[in-house]
């Protein structure tokens, strides 16, 4: 085990002191300031009138007021009860706090419709939505029946991938018949089939690093390899905004964490230098190591990381960095091979990248890709690996077929089509909104299009109101959110066409005159 602990040990030990870009390090209340060092640097994130703040807080204020008022009716009986309720063991401390049950009651439930739909078909550009109804104001659904046809602008289906027919199709049809669904073990015990091989060797072929592991869910990716990097002598950097499975993996890591402003640099660098000159708590002594961890495409935010400015502070303190492209791969760059391929930077200067099949390889699972060393280690000491079935065979030839055809390897230009789609597609359907009056967050070359709702009661109302006009979207709401933020959030692909997204920009434009929706201070164009 020396030669891997040697390696996590020396990686990133650059010693270059390099001057990092002066623009677009501000940072605006709810946002980052556009830069003016090109269009790399365009992140939009105009800031909340505050009219609309101060309408949004009396709005959670009425909700909650009414809330507390309802479960005294309740609690004497003035009003039929259908929350399910922990029953009151004596001695025993509550499974889950108060206000969690209170604000589901409460809050979510009132527009719990707006979620958890089921669809009965692949989720393509249009999916097919099961209509349901509820007759006791969203305690209960029942299926009628009847389907929707809808847009759908709400899976992460980049590159179109997610279709039912078709070469990637037929080529996991045949897996089935050559390995049947699943391996029903281990990577450590009879689990590891030649797909596997085969697959992690063109993900690291494809991704530029030395060698690759695949994991068969995305989630545990990060959970459960976090730990493997780091321990309680460690620290972790984390960018405010990463998601909850780096969260949870840098946590179950045991390391000292350490959180930065969303893309600001200048608070990273301050928490860097402060880590490098004081030390551990209490002993001072020097960190074993130093883990900066962020995302390459940011699925809330639709902004994209300052990965240069990154590198840069990375190797100026002798940090590691862990990107996750769980967002990006695939959907980023030149050649769809993410964050990395969009910067031009050099993957030696990324010590692990991380992403996930579920998004452009219409698939599912996540990799791990760094030097020979690292995925030694990981191989042996991930809980995926030594715990976690393998990845199932149709699966990760999916994988397999997909990233063959981005790489131009089924002999025709099929994957840079999709990747220019995609580009064109996700710029015009963002400007247009924009255009339209929305405030739309992110960055101008993101695939995730962002557009601010704010007041709770406008989250059911618009997510019913596209649905009624035939759009599939996502609402997102507090506790995901801030009380500030809450929003929709568009995912582009380049199976729509240009007719269908002029078909959802004219139902957000409908919708939102409708609910006064338009709340950007900017001249519209």
């Amino acid at each position: 085990m020396n030669g891997e602990a040697d390696a996590l040990k020396n990686l990133g030990t650059g010693k270059e002191d390099v001057r990092l870009h002066g623009n677009g390090n501000k940072l605006h209340k709810n946002g980052v300031e556009n830069g003016k060092s090109g269009l790399k640097n365009s992140e939009d994130f105009e800031q909340t009138p505050i009219w609309i703040a101060v309408m949004t807080y009396i709005a959670y204020a009425i909700l909650i007021l009414f809330g507390y008022l309802r479960d005294f009716m309740r609690f004497y009986g003035l009003e039929k009860s259908r929350a399910f309720k922990e029953r009151g063991n004596k001695g025993f401390v509550p499974l889950y706090a108060s206000f969690e049950s209170f604000y589901t009651r409460n809050l979510y439930r009132r527009i719990r419709d707006c979620w958890n739909r089921p669809i009965c078909s692949s989720p393509g550009a249009e999916i097919d939505i099961m209509e349901r109804e509820s007759l006791d104001n969203n305690w209960t659904f029942r299926h009628t029946g009847k389907t929707v046809r809808a847009l759908n602008l709400g899976s992460y289906n980049y590159l179109g991938f997610a279709e039912n027919s078709g070469p990637c199709t037929d080529d996991s049809e045949q897996a089935i018949r050559d390995y049947g669904l699943s391996a029903c073990s281990t990577r450590h015990e009879y689990g590891t089939l030649n797909i596997h091989v085969e697959l992690e060797t063109l993900v690291a072929r494809f991704i530029g690093k030395e060698a690759a592991m695949v994991f068969g869910m995305g989630f545990a990716t990060n959970s459960t390899n976090l730990p493997t990097l780091v321990d309680r002598k460690c620290l972790i950097v984390s960018d405010e905004l990463n998601h909850s499975s780096l969260v949870l993996g840098a946590r179950l890591s045991g390391a000292k964490i350490k959180v930065f402003k969303h893309n600001d640099m200048a608070h990273l660098e301050k928490i860097l230098r402060s880590a490098v000159i004081q030390g551990q708590p209490r002993t001072h002594r020097p960190w074993k190591k130093i883990l900066i961890v962020v995302e390459g495409v940011y699925s809330m935010e639709g902004s994209i990381v300052k990965l240069p400015e990154v590198i840069a502070l990375k190797k100026k303190y002798q940090a590691y960095l862990y990107l996750d492209e769980a967002h990006s791969i695939g959907a980023m760059g030149p050649s769809g091979r993410g964050v990395a391929d969009y910067y031009g930077v050099d993957t030696k200067d990324i010590d692990i990248m991380m992403g996930t099949f579920t998004k452009s390889f219409g698939s599912a699972g996540g990799y791990i890709a760094a030097s020979e060393e690292i995925i030694y280690h990981i191989r042996s000491s991930s809980h995926s690996a030594v715990y976690a079935c393998s990845m199932s065979p149709p699966v990760a030839q999916q994988i397999i077929s997909s990233m063959k055809i981005i790489m131009g390897e089924d002999g025709t230009d099929e994957g840079q089509t999709r990747l220019r789609t995609l580009s064109e597609n996700s710029k015009y359907f963002r400007e247009s909104l924009k255009k339209a009056g929305f405030i739309v967050y992110g960055h101008a070359d993101s695939v995730i299009v962002p557009v601010l709702i704010f007041l709770p009661g406008m989250i059911s109302a618009l997510s019913r109101q596209l649905l009624n006009r035939g759009i599939a979207g996502v609402v997102v709401g507090f506790p995901a959110t801030s009380i500030l933020e809450s929003r929709a959030r568009f995912c582009i692909s380049a199976a729509h066409t240009r007719e269908q997204l002029d078909k959802a920009i004219a139902a957000m434009n409908e919708a939102g005159d409708i609910l006064g929706m338009k709340y950007s201070r900017r001249r519209r164009r």
